[in-house]
Parts: C-alpha cells; structure tokens; sequence
C-alpha cells in the first residue's frame, strides 16, 4: 500500500508540473493583428428606383414608350463601360492592421473573457445597373476603420487556447456613386456616417516563450450600411426623360438594394500577456 501512495503521488506531481497543465489563461493582455478578406456581395444585387419620392423604392424607370429603361440589368462590382458586356471589376479583396486589448478568467480548462479592438480597414463593394440609353450608374461604399467589443469564450489544451468569439462592431462607411450619365443632374443625400452591427468568429492562441502568444483566427462582420440615396433630376435632358416622367417631374431617387456591408476575414496576431 505504501508503494502504491508512493507511485500515486509521484505521477500526481509529475502531471502537475508538465506543461499540458501549468498553463494560465487570467489577466489582461495587450496586442496587434492585420489580416486579408472579402466583402460579402450580393450576386443579386441591383439598384432600386423611387419614382414619385414616397420613400418606398419598389417602382420601374421606364421609357416614354413604357418600356423598362434598365432592363440591361446589373452586376456586382465597379461598370467598365456603358453596357453589361463590357463587364464589372469585383471589388478588391479587403485589408486590415490595428490593436486590442482584453482580459480573460480560467476556469479549469475553460476560459471567458472579453476583447477590445480598432482596426484601420481597406474594404469596399460595389454594385451598377445598366440603362437603354446606354449609360451605367455604379453606387460604391468602402469601410474605413473598425471598433469592436466582443467576449471570448474557450478552452484550454496545454499551450493552446480554443476559443469561439462574438459582439458589437461598428465602422465608418463611406459612400459615391459614379454614372457615366451626362445629360441628367445627381444629388447624394447622405455620404459618410457610421455603420453599427456585430462580428462572430473563432481561433486559436498559442504561448509561446515568456509572455508571448500568437493568434490565427477567421473573423465575420456584419454591418447595417447607412442609407445613400442619389436624387436624379432633369438637369439639361429632354422633357420626356426616364427619370422626370410622371407621376413625378422633379426627379427619382436612386439606392442599392443591399443594406449591409459583411466582410470576411483571416486573421494574424501577438499578445503580450501580464
């Protein structure tokens, strides 16, 4: 029985002191992560039309003849000419770099905590619809930075840390639009503002020596576009314009059919832990 406390003992210090169990996951941290992406278009995006100002944009430009003045269609992305076959460029593949802070609790091997980050961010997608006449009418909005707070929820397995993660995300967006239309005049109503969501995602923190951690992890954001909307009037077109028909002569409104901004992205860090 001795020799069996004895052995139980020893293998109970020796499991104590290897390094699957030594590690600690509480207390605060400081770091940076940069990372790639993708916005998350719409295949089916198009632009939607307010003909007689109502607000509801659900109504079809048409000819004087009654024919759908954009029955060309649309396309996701940047026009390159005036008509669909001369193609759209897809929106360029997202950046980002910033900074985070955040403070985890360890639990056995769970650990919960929460996360602070600003990212400066390249990001943009567009959509364009095509008219008869033949012009193209292209609404283009790019997400300059990102604020998130998230909690952070995972499990310890040795030096690594498995862990899930999600909350509020906010950014400021920036809108244009762009038309190779030059007879009729464009109004924006609204350009820059913020545009508030979440993020969700997952990854992996890894110890490395002292205090050191690197970070992989795939973040999704989902933000609530704030609205832009381009008023079209007659500007120096013929009285029987598209755009200035009745049931309103003072113009139509123009906005995009998707109102969120997703963004897709991977992501590198280090965390210096305290």
């Amino acid at each position: 029985m001795t020799r069996f406390l004895f052995a139980a003992s020893a293998a109970a210090l020796t499991l104590s002191a290897s390094p699957a169990l030594s590690q600690d996951w509480s207390g605060g941290y400081i770091g940076v992560h940069g990372g790639f992406g993708q916005t998350n278009d719409q295949d089916d995006e198009r632009l939607r039309f307010d003909r007689n100002l109502d607000g509801n944009f659900g109504d079809t430009v048409t000819t004087a003849t009654g024919a759908d003045a954009f029955s060309p269609g649309s396309c996701g992305g940047s026009a390159n000419g005036n008509t669909p076959a001369d193609g759209c460029d897809d929106d360029f593949d997202a950046a980002e770099a910033g900074i985070r802070a955040g403070w985890d609790f360890q639990f056995g091997s769970f650990v919960v905590g929460a996360v602070a980050e600003y990212s400066g961010v390249s990001a943009e997608d567009s959509v364009t619809s095509y008219s008869t006449t033949p012009a193209s009418y292209t609404f283009e909005r790019k997400l300059e930075n990102l604020a998130a707070l998230r909690a952070r929820v995972g499990y310890a397995m040795g030096p690594a840390l498995f862990y899930g993660t999600a909350g509020g995300a906010s950014g400021e967006m920036s809108n244009q639009f762009f038309s190779s239309n030059g007879v009729n005049s464009f109004d924006a109503t609204i350009n820059d503002d913020q545009a508030d969501g979440y993020q969700a995602g997952g990854g992996i923190e890894y110890r490395l020596a002292g205090n050191l951690t690197v970070t992989g992890e795939y973040i999704y954001t989902s933000l609530e576009a704030p609205d832009f909307n381009i008023r079209v009037g007659r500007g120096i077109a013929a009285a029987n314009n598209p755009f200035v028909l009745t049931p309103n002569t003072t113009g139509t409104d123009i906005t995009r059919s998707n109102g969120r901004f997703g963004l897709h992205a991977v992501r590198i860090g280090m965390n210096y832990r305290f």
